[in-house]
């Protein structure tokens, strides 16, 4: 478990508050800050008053005593772009991971170090407010997304509309179209809103396949407590004209696994994203939308998976 160096005093007030994303509850402690939860504005819909300690996904300590671990006890394991920084990884001795998160300026924004099953974990922040509320974020999605790989969650990164009970995933690469394609849903379908333009999660249970908002939704505040069954996974493709296409599994597979949060290098929590995502295309069928950005694409996806769930 990693450890806070908490050995200065007099001793440091300890706030925590509890949260649940995709109902999993988690525990956020802040050591020494007067309110460091203004930097987590957008988990505010999920917060909640008590959580059975015992069932708790993860806890996370922010505390900024909190010291690398020494070159000798860790191993460099790779460096990784996210499209708003770098992330540096370090597997411990122990199992567990060491994380430094830089923002887009290469300026190291948290320190975070979690044990092998990320369920108990500590966070030192570095910089200004916006750089630790960056830092912070960032490092609380590692830590979500592969503390629930083990519990049939996945973090997906889609942009999600919701419309007659069921919600539609949309995957591509940045800059592709996912976000105007649920734009124009909202626009030109009946009855649709946003559920999350980012990263919602996906989870598979006993009951079956949902989609669920989350605290982490890019560059639009849509922070919505909602869940929905998942209806499709679309993704987009820029085209000359509009069609869609319904995958099969290997190309299903291929289409979803770059757009899930993994680490490959981790082979037991790799076979539980694997397992998840094999779940998934069971239950929930993958496309291919080959769009312009305009209405008609929308209204062409939209009769297609609709009816496919019909038949």
């Amino acid at each position: 478990m990693p450890q806070a160096n908490n050995s200065s005093t007099p001793s440091k007030a300890v706030e925590t508050r509890f949260f649940s994303v995709a109902d999993l509850a988690f525990a956020i402690s802040f050591v020494g800050y007067d309110d460091g939860f203004r930097m987590l504005k957008s988990f505010r819909p999920f917060e909640r008053k008590t959580a059975d300690k015992g069932s708790l996904l993860f806890t996370l300590t922010i505390d900024d005593s909190t010291r690398p671990v020494a070159k000798e006890r860790r191993e460099r394991i790779r460096e990784f772009e996210t499209g708003n920084g770098t992330t540096i990884v370090d597997r411990l001795q122990d199992g567990g991971y060491q994380y430094i998160i830089k923002d887009i300026n290469a300026a190291e924004c948290a320190l975070l170090i979690a044990d092998k099953d990320f369920s108990h974990c500590a966070c030192a922040l570095r910089g200004n407010v916006l750089m630790r509320s960056f830092g912070l974020n960032n490092a609380i999605m590692l830590v979500y997304a592969f503390a629930g790989a083990s519990k049939g969650t996945v973090l997906m990164h889609a942009s999600v509309a919701r419309q007659g009970g069921y919600g539609y995933a949309f995957i591509a690469k940045s800059g592709t179209g996912k976000s105007t394609q649920v734009s124009n849903w909202l626009k030109y379908i009946p009855g649709c809103d946003m559920m999350n333009d980012d990263n919602p999660v996906v989870r598979v249970v006993d009951e079956g396949c949902f989609i669920y908002g989350s605290p982490w939704s890019g560059k639009t505040p849509c922070y919505r407590d909602v869940k929905a069954p998942l209806g499709a996974v679309t993704r987009i493709d820029r085209s000359s004209c509009n069609s869609i296409e319904r995958l099969g599994p290997v190309e299903a597979f291929a289409s979803m696994l770059p757009s899930v949060s993994s680490m490959k290098w981790d082979i037991r929590l790799y076979r539980n994203v694997y397992g998840t995502i094999t779940r998934i295309l069971e239950r929930v069928p993958v496309y291919t939308l080959h769009c312009l950005p305009d209405r008609n694409s929308a209204e062409v996806c939209h009769e297609c998976i609709t009816r496919d769930k019909s038949v």
